[in-house]
């Protein structure tokens, strides 16, 4: 299975891919191969894989295949290729996290994570790359490199989901998760024309977490489209009680039907969430979407909740989370350690008792703001990433405009300050720049609603299809 083939066979939804697969079409086996040989042709060029274990895969996928034969019951993911960000923990397979402090480190155990998707039958075919600790929003680090964008090599795929975004849009793999902490999984989503979800905080339990109670970060799935990202949802969500936050409520709803109506329903449209630089073209783009969503039989209007000091709280909280998880690094492994990385370490030094108070009153304010806006409002839309995807050899963006970027990560305020409001969120794409870029715009619904979003989602996924008819990468 080649060429053309493999390539028709890898870029079909993983729901569709799933019912061949059982109905006795396909065999994962097959499936895993065709995979496979997109990674061999596309993943010297693109580095979305860091780590490949071929010889295992096509062995767990023989083994799926004689299970399916045998009549046992099958898992939601059975036989479905995935591959997970090189943060999660894989028991026997290297696990770096994007850094030279753990380049050879094989763990004993795998997060939960993992644990699930394995449980539900999905064929583990390796890890995909990432910034040092998920620090930024462009995939590159010193024992890997960079991972490249799918559209245009020369530029960025985002991050800190990067290589697994570009794994899924290349037909790598059917189904990729990630983290998001000030939009690692949206940002990514964005420059590849995936589907990528933020959930609400403790809906994806993550262990072993050694900042259990920490409220930024949370892991979710990336897509090829809504009912893919609802598919892994669907597997990844449910308590555990290792977790201190997860949700208590079933994961299950999850693969329900996402057909609905939205008559009648309200959207509020925040084009630059209290005047955040956005690139012209990508404002374009975002405002034409916005408009669309009124074809679904609503209302679309501009409002926003309150974002005054909310780049600042971001700041704040985002520092003292690195410097919980990664501080103790410093003292014989700083030499190890990227610059931003340990600047935004020490960050957490300069903040005052008084400045953490305040960026916690700024947070609890929002959510609350948010939560007001969305009883007036159905939902709330705006940019995920203000810039269209820039050049692989630059670490972030300096300037929007006339505004130059304070720091690594200022540029991706429109994805950080609604991780602040706790809301569940999603990029969807939306369209393409002038010169062929992705563009998504991102969706956020209410407060553990991810259910919700993710049926409006589909919505408008199914009535911007023909914005987004071309295709969803470059022919290699």
């Amino acid at each position: 299975m080649t060429g053309t083939l493999d390539l028709e066979l890898t870029e079909r939804s993983a729901c569709d891919l799933a019912t061949e697969i059982r109905s006795g079409h396909l065999s994962a086996r097959e499936l895993t191969s065709a995979c496979l040989q997109r990674v061999e042709r596309l993943n010297p060029t693109l580095n979305a894989l860091v780590t490949v274990d071929a010889e295992g895969a096509l062995d767990r996928a023989a083994c799926a295949d004689e299970r399916q034969a045998r009549g046992e019951t099958l898992g939601p993911l059975h036989g479905l290729p995935v591959a997970h960000k090189d943060s999660f923990l894989t028991k026997g397979m290297r696990t770096t996290w994007g850094s030279r402090v753990f380049a050879d480190h094989v763990p004993d155990q795998d997060s939960l994570i993992v644990a699930r998707q394995a449980e539900a039958g999905s064929i583990l075919l390796g890890k995909t790359n990432l910034p040092e600790f998920g620090a930024g929003s462009q995939t590159f680090n010193e024992v890997f490199g960079a991972t490249r964008n799918p559209f245009a090599p020369e530029l960025t795929c985002g991050g800190s989901s990067g290589g697994s975004a570009v794994a899924l849009a290349t037909g790598m793999v059917a189904l990729a998760d990630g983290t998001d902490m000030g939009g690692s999984l949206r940002n990514p989503a964005s420059f590849c024309n995936l589907v990528g979800l933020r959930p609400s905080m403790g809906r994806v339990p993550n262990w072993p977490n050694t900042n259990s109670f920490g409220q930024l970060t949370v892991a979710g799935p990336l897509g090829r489209c809504v009912a893919d990202v609802a598919l892994l949802l669907s597997v990844i969500a449910g308590p555990d009680r290792r977790d201190p936050l997860s949700v208590d409520a079933p994961a299950s709803v999850f693969r329900g039907r996402l057909e609905a109506d939205f008559k009648g329903a309200r959207i509020a449209y925040s084009p630059d969430l209290g005047g955040l630089p956005v690139a012209r073209e990508v404002r374009t783009v975002i405002d034409q979407g916005a408009l669309r969503m009124a074809d679904l039989g609503g209302s679309v209007e501009q409002a926003e909740p309150d974002f005054a000091g909310a780049a600042q709280a971001f700041q704040v909280l985002r520092a003292l989370t690195y410097a919980t998880g990664y501080a103790h690094l410093l003292k014989d492994r700083r030499h190890l350690l990227k610059e931003d990385l340990v600047w935004n370490i020490e960050l957490a030094q300069r903040f005052s008792v008084q400045d953490v108070i305040a960026a916690e009153a700024v947070r609890a304010r929002l959510f609350r703001d948010t939560q007001a806006l969305l009883e007036r409002y159905d939902f709330l839309v705006a940019p995920v990433s203000q810039v269209l995807p820039f050049p692989v050899e630059r670490p972030f963006v300096e300037r929007i405009g006339e505004r130059p970027m304070g720091n690594y990560i200022e540029w991706m305020n429109s994805c950080s300050l609604i991780t602040l409001t706790g809301h569940p969120a999603i990029s969807l794409p939306c369209g393409f720049s002038d010169d062929g870029l992705p563009v998504g715009i991102q969706v956020i619904g209410r407060y553990r609603d991810e259910l919700t979003l993710l049926k409006f989602a589909q919505a408008f996924e199914t009535l911007n299809a023909p914005q987004i008819a071309r295709s969803r990468v470059r022919r290699w």
